[in-house]
Protein backbone atom coordinates (compact mmCIF):
# COMPACT_ATOMS: atom_id res chain seq x y z
CA UNK A 1 0.00 0.00 0.00
CA UNK A 2 0.87 3.80 -0.65
CA UNK A 3 2.25 5.63 2.83
CA UNK A 4 -0.61 8.07 3.65
CA UNK A 5 1.06 9.33 6.46
CA UNK A 6 -0.24 13.39 6.95
CA UNK A 7 3.20 14.61 7.36
CA UNK A 8 3.68 13.93 3.43
CA UNK A 9 0.34 15.53 2.38
CA UNK A 10 -1.41 12.24 1.62
CA UNK A 11 -4.00 12.21 4.53
CA UNK A 12 -6.88 12.59 1.98
CA UNK A 13 -5.10 10.46 -0.69
CA UNK A 14 -8.20 8.91 -2.89
CA UNK A 15 -8.22 5.52 -3.49
CA UNK A 16 -8.45 5.95 -7.31
CA UNK A 17 -5.26 7.78 -7.18
CA UNK A 18 -3.45 4.95 -5.58
CA UNK A 19 -5.31 2.87 -8.02
CA UNK A 20 -3.80 4.54 -10.66
CA UNK A 21 0.25 4.28 -8.81
CA UNK A 22 -0.61 0.12 -8.89
CA UNK A 23 -1.73 0.23 -12.55
CA UNK A 24 1.07 2.46 -14.02
CA UNK A 25 3.90 0.09 -12.04
CA UNK A 26 1.75 -3.10 -13.53
CA UNK A 27 2.69 -1.15 -16.94
CA UNK A 28 5.67 -0.14 -16.45
CA UNK A 29 6.61 -3.94 -15.52
CA UNK A 30 4.66 -4.74 -18.66
CA UNK A 31 6.96 -2.67 -20.85
CA UNK A 32 3.73 -0.44 -21.48
CA UNK A 33 5.44 2.99 -21.25
CA UNK A 34 3.33 5.59 -22.30
CA UNK A 35 0.46 4.19 -20.78
CA UNK A 36 2.74 3.51 -17.28
CA UNK A 37 3.28 7.36 -17.72
CA UNK A 38 -0.27 8.67 -18.23
CA UNK A 39 -1.07 6.16 -15.03
CA UNK A 40 1.66 8.00 -13.45
CA UNK A 41 0.46 12.05 -14.14
CA UNK A 42 -2.52 10.88 -13.27
CA UNK A 43 -2.28 9.85 -9.86
CA UNK A 44 0.27 12.87 -9.32
CA UNK A 45 -2.96 15.40 -10.67
CA UNK A 46 -5.39 13.89 -7.88
CA UNK A 47 -2.23 13.76 -5.43
CA UNK A 48 0.26 16.42 -6.18
CA UNK A 49 2.48 15.66 -2.58
CA UNK A 50 2.80 12.41 -3.70
CA UNK A 51 6.63 11.77 -3.38
CA UNK A 52 6.08 8.03 -4.14
CA UNK A 53 4.09 8.66 -7.24
CA UNK A 54 6.82 11.30 -8.58
CA UNK A 55 9.50 9.25 -7.82
CA UNK A 56 7.57 6.10 -10.01
CA UNK A 57 7.04 8.72 -13.20
CA UNK A 58 11.17 9.62 -12.80
CA UNK A 59 12.28 6.56 -12.67
CA UNK A 60 9.96 5.77 -16.05
CA UNK A 61 11.29 8.56 -17.46
CA UNK A 62 14.90 8.18 -16.75
CA UNK A 63 14.53 4.24 -17.69
CA UNK A 64 13.19 5.90 -21.33
CA UNK A 65 16.10 8.53 -21.63
CA UNK A 66 14.35 11.44 -20.17
CA UNK A 67 16.96 12.45 -17.95
CA UNK A 68 15.91 16.45 -18.00
CA UNK A 69 12.17 15.63 -16.91
CA UNK A 70 13.49 12.83 -14.57
CA UNK A 71 16.12 15.55 -12.78
CA UNK A 72 12.83 17.48 -11.81
CA UNK A 73 10.57 14.56 -11.15
CA UNK A 74 13.07 13.18 -8.48
CA UNK A 75 13.90 16.64 -7.27
CA UNK A 76 10.07 16.83 -6.18
CA UNK A 77 10.49 13.13 -4.81
CA UNK A 78 12.86 13.90 -2.78
CA UNK A 79 11.78 17.20 -1.55
CA UNK A 80 8.18 15.13 -0.61
CA UNK A 81 10.33 12.12 0.94
CA UNK A 82 13.87 13.04 1.98
CA UNK A 83 13.87 10.15 4.02
CA UNK A 84 13.86 7.90 0.71
CA UNK A 85 17.41 7.82 -0.34
CA UNK A 86 16.36 6.40 -3.64
CA UNK A 87 14.82 9.36 -5.00
CA UNK A 88 17.98 11.14 -3.93
CA UNK A 89 20.10 7.95 -5.94
CA UNK A 90 18.29 8.80 -8.78
CA UNK A 91 18.36 12.90 -8.69
CA UNK A 92 22.46 12.52 -8.34
CA UNK A 93 22.05 9.73 -11.45
CA UNK A 94 19.83 12.11 -13.70
CA UNK A 95 21.57 15.19 -13.18
CA UNK A 96 24.89 13.93 -13.78
CA UNK A 97 23.36 12.02 -16.81
CA UNK A 98 22.34 15.60 -18.30
CA UNK A 99 26.08 16.77 -17.49
CA UNK A 100 25.22 18.56 -13.91
CA UNK A 101 28.20 17.05 -12.48
CA UNK A 102 28.25 19.70 -9.74
CA UNK A 103 24.48 19.74 -9.11
CA UNK A 104 25.08 15.04 -8.81
CA UNK A 105 28.22 16.27 -6.46
CA UNK A 106 25.79 18.10 -4.01
CA UNK A 107 23.42 15.27 -4.14
CA UNK A 108 26.38 12.73 -3.60
CA UNK A 109 28.05 14.85 -0.67
CA UNK A 110 24.93 15.82 0.99
CA UNK A 111 24.02 11.76 1.47
CA UNK A 112 27.69 11.61 2.09
CA UNK A 113 27.48 13.19 5.23
CA UNK A 114 24.78 11.66 6.43
CA UNK A 115 26.14 7.81 5.88
CA UNK A 116 30.13 8.54 5.17
CA UNK A 117 30.58 4.95 5.67
CA UNK A 118 28.23 3.86 2.84
CA UNK A 119 30.73 2.24 0.01
CA UNK A 120 27.90 2.80 -2.95
CA UNK A 121 28.28 6.32 -2.39
CA UNK A 122 31.79 6.94 -2.29
CA UNK A 123 31.87 5.22 -5.61
CA UNK A 124 29.55 7.19 -7.11
CA UNK A 125 31.10 10.69 -5.95
CA UNK A 126 34.49 8.75 -7.73
CA UNK A 127 32.54 8.22 -11.08
CA UNK A 128 31.11 11.61 -11.34
CA UNK A 129 35.36 13.00 -10.56
CA UNK A 130 36.24 10.25 -13.39
CA UNK A 131 33.51 11.64 -15.62
CA UNK A 132 34.62 15.63 -14.43
CA UNK A 133 38.04 14.88 -15.68
CA UNK A 134 39.50 14.97 -12.12
CA UNK A 135 41.17 11.29 -11.82
CA UNK A 136 43.18 12.35 -8.27
CA UNK A 137 39.91 12.97 -6.56
CA UNK A 138 38.41 10.11 -8.10
CA UNK A 139 40.85 7.83 -6.63
CA UNK A 140 40.78 8.93 -2.93
CA UNK A 141 36.95 8.08 -3.01
CA UNK A 142 37.73 4.77 -4.68
CA UNK A 143 40.12 4.06 -2.33
CA UNK A 144 37.47 5.12 0.46
CA UNK A 145 35.12 2.75 -0.77
CA UNK A 146 37.86 -0.29 -1.19
CA UNK A 147 38.32 0.24 2.60
CA UNK A 148 34.65 0.39 3.15
CA UNK A 149 34.25 -3.00 0.81
CA UNK A 150 37.48 -4.61 0.67
CA UNK A 151 38.04 -7.54 -2.42
CA UNK A 152 34.92 -5.95 -4.22
CA UNK A 153 36.33 -6.55 -8.09
CA UNK A 154 34.73 -3.87 -9.86
CA UNK A 155 35.59 -0.96 -7.44
CA UNK A 156 39.56 -1.95 -7.61
CA UNK A 157 39.54 -2.06 -11.39
CA UNK A 158 37.81 1.60 -11.34
CA UNK A 159 40.82 2.56 -9.25
CA UNK A 160 43.15 1.18 -11.41
CA UNK A 161 41.45 3.56 -14.54
CA UNK A 162 41.69 6.32 -12.06
CA UNK A 163 45.51 5.68 -11.52
CA UNK A 164 45.76 5.49 -14.87
CA UNK A 165 44.19 8.61 -15.78
CA UNK A 166 46.11 10.23 -12.93
CA UNK A 167 49.44 9.31 -14.69
CA UNK A 168 50.28 6.12 -12.10
CA UNK A 169 50.27 3.12 -14.20
CA UNK A 170 52.20 1.38 -11.42
CA UNK A 171 50.02 1.71 -8.70
CA UNK A 172 47.27 0.87 -11.23
CA UNK A 173 49.63 -2.34 -11.78
CA UNK A 174 50.02 -3.15 -8.19
CA UNK A 175 46.22 -2.93 -7.13
CA UNK A 176 45.39 -4.77 -10.16
CA UNK A 177 47.79 -7.99 -10.00
CA UNK A 178 46.17 -9.63 -6.58
CA UNK A 179 42.77 -9.11 -8.12
CA UNK A 180 44.18 -11.07 -11.91
CA UNK A 181 45.37 -13.68 -9.18
CA UNK A 182 42.31 -14.61 -7.63
CA UNK A 183 40.15 -14.13 -10.79
CA UNK A 184 42.69 -14.20 -14.20
CA UNK A 185 39.57 -14.51 -16.87
CA UNK A 186 37.99 -10.80 -15.44
CA UNK A 187 38.08 -8.85 -19.10
CA UNK A 188 37.65 -5.47 -17.93
CA UNK A 189 40.82 -5.94 -15.55
CA UNK A 190 43.01 -7.31 -17.65
CA UNK A 191 41.96 -4.63 -20.19
CA UNK A 192 43.17 -2.18 -17.44
CA UNK A 193 46.20 -4.31 -16.52
CA UNK A 194 47.42 -4.07 -20.56
CA UNK A 195 46.65 -0.12 -20.65
CA UNK A 196 49.05 0.31 -16.77
CA UNK A 197 51.81 -1.73 -18.69
CA UNK A 198 51.60 0.19 -22.22
CA UNK A 199 52.07 3.70 -19.87
CA UNK A 200 54.79 1.78 -18.57
CA UNK A 201 56.80 1.25 -21.79
CA UNK A 202 55.71 -2.84 -20.94
CA UNK A 203 54.75 -3.28 -24.68
CA UNK A 204 54.89 -7.37 -24.41
CA UNK A 205 53.35 -7.38 -21.46
CA UNK A 206 50.59 -4.96 -22.20
CA UNK A 207 49.91 -7.09 -25.27
CA UNK A 208 50.01 -10.21 -23.38
CA UNK A 209 47.03 -8.94 -20.93
CA UNK A 210 45.36 -7.77 -23.95
CA UNK A 211 45.44 -11.00 -25.60
CA UNK A 212 44.34 -12.88 -22.51
CA UNK A 213 41.78 -9.57 -22.47
CA UNK A 214 40.50 -10.93 -25.75
CA UNK A 215 39.88 -14.21 -24.71
CA UNK A 216 38.50 -13.88 -21.19
CA UNK A 217 35.67 -12.45 -23.73
CA UNK A 218 35.36 -8.32 -23.24
CA UNK A 219 31.95 -6.25 -23.63
CA UNK A 220 33.70 -4.57 -26.45
CA UNK A 221 36.45 -6.87 -28.17
CA UNK A 222 36.48 -3.71 -30.74
CA UNK A 223 38.55 -1.88 -28.77
CA UNK A 224 40.56 -4.18 -27.22
CA UNK A 225 41.82 -5.77 -30.77
CA UNK A 226 42.20 -2.02 -31.50
CA UNK A 227 44.38 -1.34 -28.97
CA UNK A 228 46.42 -4.40 -30.34
CA UNK A 229 46.44 -3.13 -33.38
CA UNK A 230 47.83 0.47 -31.73
CA UNK A 231 50.98 -1.65 -29.99
CA UNK A 232 51.93 -4.07 -33.03
CA UNK A 233 51.42 -1.61 -36.12
CA UNK A 234 50.43 2.01 -37.46
CA UNK A 235 46.83 2.00 -37.95
CA UNK A 236 46.49 5.42 -39.09
CA UNK A 237 45.34 3.98 -42.64
CA UNK A 238 43.32 1.61 -41.78
CA UNK A 239 43.20 -1.50 -39.70
CA UNK A 240 44.46 -4.60 -41.21
CA UNK A 241 42.97 -7.50 -42.92
CA UNK A 242 44.25 -9.94 -40.25
CA UNK A 243 43.02 -7.92 -36.92
CA UNK A 244 39.41 -7.38 -39.23
CA UNK A 245 39.62 -11.11 -39.22
CA UNK A 246 40.12 -12.22 -35.67
CA UNK A 247 38.31 -9.37 -34.18
CA UNK A 248 35.40 -10.80 -36.19
CA UNK A 249 35.64 -14.22 -35.96
CA UNK A 250 36.10 -14.31 -32.12
CA UNK A 251 32.76 -12.20 -31.92
CA UNK A 252 30.50 -13.48 -33.86
CA UNK A 253 29.09 -15.67 -31.70
CA UNK A 254 27.83 -12.50 -29.20
CA UNK A 255 27.74 -10.38 -31.78
CA UNK A 256 24.14 -10.04 -33.03
CA UNK A 257 23.59 -9.90 -29.00
CA UNK A 258 25.78 -7.42 -27.98
CA UNK A 259 24.68 -4.81 -31.18
CA UNK A 260 21.07 -4.80 -31.18
CA UNK A 261 20.61 -5.00 -27.23
CA UNK A 262 23.68 -3.35 -25.28
CA UNK A 263 24.41 -1.11 -27.74
CA UNK A 264 21.10 -0.69 -29.59
CA UNK A 265 22.45 -0.97 -33.42
CA UNK A 266 20.57 1.22 -35.18
CA UNK A 267 23.00 1.69 -38.35
CA UNK A 268 20.83 -0.92 -40.77
CA UNK A 269 17.60 0.35 -39.83
CA UNK A 270 19.23 4.14 -40.77
CA UNK A 271 20.11 3.55 -44.02
CA UNK A 272 17.34 1.39 -44.59
CA UNK A 273 15.22 4.55 -44.06
CA UNK A 274 17.74 7.08 -46.19
CA UNK A 275 17.80 4.48 -49.24
CA UNK A 276 13.87 5.08 -49.06
CA UNK A 277 14.22 8.19 -49.55
CA UNK A 278 16.27 8.01 -52.61
CA UNK A 279 15.14 8.06 -56.46
CA UNK A 280 13.75 4.70 -57.89
CA UNK A 281 15.16 2.67 -54.69
CA UNK A 282 12.07 2.28 -52.56
CA UNK A 283 10.27 0.65 -55.50
CA UNK A 284 12.46 -2.41 -55.21
CA UNK A 285 13.73 -5.02 -57.70
CA UNK A 286 17.57 -4.26 -57.00
CA UNK A 287 20.30 -5.94 -57.15
CA UNK A 288 21.95 -5.02 -53.91
CA UNK A 289 25.50 -5.34 -52.32
CA UNK A 290 25.75 -5.83 -48.55
CA UNK A 291 29.61 -5.23 -47.65
CA UNK A 292 30.83 -5.78 -44.43
CA UNK A 293 27.28 -8.34 -44.11
CA UNK A 294 28.59 -9.53 -40.24
CA UNK A 295 25.47 -11.62 -39.66
CA UNK A 296 23.35 -10.35 -41.71
CA UNK A 297 21.41 -7.64 -39.60
CA UNK A 298 21.56 -5.29 -42.68
CA UNK A 299 20.65 -8.26 -45.26
CA UNK A 300 17.45 -8.29 -43.14
CA UNK A 301 17.08 -5.07 -43.66
CA UNK A 302 17.37 -4.59 -47.90
CA UNK A 303 15.82 -8.01 -48.67
CA UNK A 304 13.06 -6.26 -49.35
CA UNK A 305 14.45 -4.24 -51.61
CA UNK A 306 16.44 -6.83 -53.75
CA UNK A 307 15.65 -8.74 -56.50
CA UNK A 308 19.31 -9.94 -56.00
CA UNK A 309 21.00 -9.88 -52.88
CA UNK A 310 24.63 -10.85 -52.00
CA UNK A 311 26.77 -10.45 -49.15
CA UNK A 312 29.95 -10.01 -48.49
CA UNK A 313 32.45 -10.09 -45.12
CA UNK A 314 36.32 -10.76 -44.59
CA UNK A 315 35.50 -12.96 -41.90
CA UNK A 316 34.50 -16.59 -42.62
CA UNK A 317 32.62 -17.19 -39.11
CA UNK A 318 30.57 -14.04 -39.70
CA UNK A 319 29.88 -15.16 -43.39
CA UNK A 320 28.47 -18.65 -41.63
CA UNK A 321 26.39 -16.43 -39.14
CA UNK A 322 24.88 -14.88 -42.49
CA UNK A 323 24.26 -17.94 -44.51
CA UNK A 324 22.27 -19.35 -41.82
CA UNK A 325 19.54 -16.39 -41.97
CA UNK A 326 19.18 -17.13 -45.72
CA UNK A 327 18.59 -13.83 -46.60
CA UNK A 328 21.20 -13.83 -49.13
CA UNK A 329 21.24 -15.10 -52.61
CA UNK A 330 25.04 -15.07 -52.46
CA UNK A 331 27.46 -14.69 -49.30
CA UNK A 332 31.64 -14.79 -50.20
CA UNK A 333 34.55 -14.20 -47.86
CA UNK A 334 36.02 -10.57 -48.97
CA UNK A 335 37.40 -7.86 -48.25
CA UNK A 336 35.75 -4.38 -48.24
CA UNK A 337 37.41 -3.06 -51.34
CA UNK A 338 37.53 -6.38 -53.28
CA UNK A 339 33.53 -7.43 -52.94
CA UNK A 340 32.56 -3.58 -54.08
CA UNK A 341 34.68 -3.58 -56.97
CA UNK A 342 35.05 -7.33 -57.62
CA UNK A 343 31.99 -7.25 -60.36
CA UNK A 344 32.26 -3.88 -62.13
CA UNK A 345 28.83 -1.90 -62.98
CA UNK A 346 26.77 -4.81 -61.48
CA UNK A 347 24.97 -2.89 -58.26
CA UNK A 348 21.86 -0.69 -58.08
CA UNK A 349 22.53 -0.25 -54.24
CA UNK A 350 25.85 -1.05 -51.97
CA UNK A 351 25.83 -0.45 -48.31
CA UNK A 352 28.15 -0.64 -45.66
CA UNK A 353 26.31 -0.56 -42.13
CA UNK A 354 28.81 -0.03 -39.32
CA UNK A 355 31.71 -0.93 -41.74
CA UNK A 356 33.65 1.89 -42.30
CA UNK A 357 34.34 2.47 -38.78
CA UNK A 358 36.93 0.01 -39.39
CA UNK A 359 38.80 2.17 -42.41
CA UNK A 360 40.63 5.55 -41.79
CA UNK A 361 41.52 6.60 -45.42
CA UNK A 362 38.09 6.12 -47.37
CA UNK A 363 39.18 6.80 -51.38
CA UNK A 364 40.18 3.22 -52.25
CA UNK A 365 36.33 2.24 -50.60
CA UNK A 366 35.44 5.48 -52.84
CA UNK A 367 36.82 4.41 -56.12
CA UNK A 368 35.76 0.51 -55.58
CA UNK A 369 32.41 1.70 -55.61
CA UNK A 370 32.59 3.83 -58.32
CA UNK A 371 33.44 0.75 -60.35
CA UNK A 372 30.97 -1.25 -58.90
CA UNK A 373 27.79 0.24 -59.04
CA UNK A 374 25.57 1.00 -62.47
CA UNK A 375 24.71 4.35 -63.61
CA UNK A 376 22.74 6.04 -61.12
CA UNK A 377 23.24 3.65 -58.52
CA UNK A 378 24.21 4.54 -54.93
CA UNK A 379 26.51 3.51 -52.02
CA UNK A 380 24.69 4.28 -48.83
CA UNK A 381 26.77 3.92 -45.85
CA UNK A 382 27.10 5.34 -41.43
CA UNK A 383 30.09 6.34 -39.63
CA UNK A 384 31.05 8.08 -36.67
CA UNK A 385 31.65 11.37 -36.71
CA UNK A 386 34.29 13.67 -35.89
CA UNK A 387 34.92 17.09 -36.15
CA UNK A 388 37.18 19.45 -38.41
CA UNK A 389 38.81 18.26 -42.18
CA UNK A 390 39.81 14.48 -41.93
CA UNK A 391 39.25 11.46 -40.10
CA UNK A 392 40.83 9.92 -36.63
CA UNK A 393 41.42 6.86 -34.61
CA UNK A 394 39.36 8.26 -31.67
CA UNK A 395 38.81 6.63 -27.95
CA UNK A 396 36.47 3.99 -29.17
CA UNK A 397 39.40 2.29 -31.00
CA UNK A 398 37.26 2.80 -33.96
CA UNK A 399 37.70 5.36 -36.90
CA UNK A 400 35.86 8.69 -37.13
CA UNK A 401 35.29 10.77 -40.19
CA UNK A 402 34.21 14.35 -40.63
CA UNK A 403 31.93 15.62 -42.87
CA UNK A 404 34.24 17.63 -44.69
CA UNK A 405 36.47 14.82 -45.32
CA UNK A 406 33.31 12.75 -47.03
CA UNK A 407 32.57 15.05 -49.08
CA UNK A 408 36.18 15.60 -50.60
CA UNK A 409 36.73 11.97 -51.06
CA UNK A 410 33.18 11.88 -52.45
CA UNK A 411 33.71 14.42 -55.27
CA UNK A 412 37.60 13.07 -55.87
CA UNK A 413 35.97 9.66 -56.71
CA UNK A 414 34.32 11.13 -59.34
CA UNK A 415 30.93 10.65 -57.51
CA UNK A 416 27.81 12.31 -56.56
CA UNK A 417 26.45 13.50 -52.86
CA UNK A 418 23.48 12.93 -52.69
CA UNK A 419 22.37 12.67 -48.76
CA UNK A 420 24.69 13.34 -45.51
CA UNK A 421 23.00 13.91 -42.41
CA UNK A 422 23.48 13.37 -39.36
CA UNK A 423 22.49 10.02 -37.98
CA UNK A 424 23.16 7.40 -34.53
CA UNK A 425 24.85 4.57 -35.53
CA UNK A 426 25.11 2.79 -32.07
CA UNK A 427 25.18 3.71 -28.39
CA UNK A 428 27.94 2.99 -25.57
CA UNK A 429 28.53 3.83 -21.96
CA UNK A 430 24.88 4.59 -22.18
CA UNK A 431 25.45 7.44 -24.43
CA UNK A 432 24.36 7.66 -28.42
CA UNK A 433 27.61 7.65 -30.28
CA UNK A 434 27.56 10.48 -32.99
CA UNK A 435 27.34 9.58 -36.42
CA UNK A 436 26.54 10.69 -39.99
CA UNK A 437 24.77 8.43 -42.57
CA UNK A 438 25.43 9.17 -46.20
CA UNK A 439 24.49 8.33 -49.88
CA UNK A 440 26.44 8.79 -53.11
CA UNK A 441 25.23 8.46 -56.62
CA UNK A 442 27.15 7.26 -59.68
CA UNK A 443 25.76 9.54 -62.25
CA UNK A 444 27.40 8.56 -64.98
Amino acid sequence: MIDTDSSHGLENFPDIAEAALIAGYALRDAGIGDAAEDSFRTAIGMAPACGEARGALAGLLADQGRWTEAVEEYRLAADLEPFRADWQYGLAEARARIGDNPGALEVWNGLLAQRPDNAMVRRALARIHVSAGQPAQAVEQFREALFLDPGDAGTTVELAEALIASGDPLAAVENLQPLLRRSPDLPRGLLSLGRAWLDLGERKKATDALYRCLDAGPDDPCAVQALICRIEGDPTETMSQAYVRALFDRYADRFDEDLTIRLKYQAPQTLRALADRLPGIADGDLDVLDVGCGTGLAGVAFRPLARRLHGSDLAPRMVEKARRRGVYDHLEVADLVSGIAGTPGAWDLIVAADVLVYVGDLEPVMRASALGLRPGGYFCASVEHCGGDGYLLGPSRRYAHSAAYLRRVVAESGLELSVLEDAVPRWEKGQPVPGLAFAVKRSD
